[in-house]
């Protein structure tokens, strides 16, 4: 079975949080970069991964997925400081030579 991850994005000014699921991070990013969906992410500009978690099935991923966003923002930041306390976009050096 495919891993899954869970991950946060932001926008260059930290001021929205988007929560997803995926099974192809390093894919499902370089869309959100590229703006090939013109959802939510788009719209507010959410493009800087700020936090991850791998999961080894798509189940526990979306059960986790559903926990963070029943949270409030509060609880994001500090999930996402726990990791990664200057809120840097973890996905830089992956994606640099395609974006």
């Amino acid at each position: 079975m495919k891993k899954s991850n869970v991950y946060l994005l932001t926008n260059k000014y930290n001021t929205v949080i988007y929560v997803g699921v995926t099974t192809d991070l390093v894919r499902r990013i370089y869309e959100h970069k590229t703006g090939v969906f013109r959802g939510f992410s788009y719209r507010y500009n959410c493009t800087k991964l700020v936090y991850y978690e791998e999961y080894s099935n798509m189940d526990m991923a979306i059960e986790r997925e559903k926990q963070i966003k029943a949270g409030n923002r509060r609880r994001k930041e500090y999930l996402i400081r726990s990791t990664n306390p200057e809120w840097v976009d973890l996905a830089k050096e992956w994606l640099f030579p395609y974006v």
